[in-house]
């Protein structure tokens, strides 16, 4: 299954943000910050890949479900271990 990068636009822009909030991350370290306000970005930025990961999964799901024409079966188990691997 190939993901239409049309629609996966907002999914890179949110892996961008997150690249540069783990950045942000490393340089607080870098300059022993507060550790609460390391764990506080850390955590957002986890947020983050967590949700870029749920809206790749989404993705997949919808073009299996509405793009389906009969010559390939979509790989439900596949994508459920997908789907639970972010759980």
């Amino acid at each position: 299954m190939q993901l239409d990068p049309n629609e996966l636009g907002a999914v890179v822009n949110r892996l961008k943000r997150a690249q540069g909030q783990l950045a942000g991350v490393v340089r607080m370290l870098d300059e022993g910050r507060d550790c609460e306000d390391v764990v506080t970005q850390l955590a957002a930025v986890s947020r983050a890949l967590d949700k870029a990961g749920f809206a790749i999964i989404a993705t997949g799901l919808k073009q299996c479900l509405t793009e389906s024409d009969g010559t390939e079966t979509p790989d439900l188990h596949k994508l459920e271990k997908l789907f639970l691997s972010l759980a």
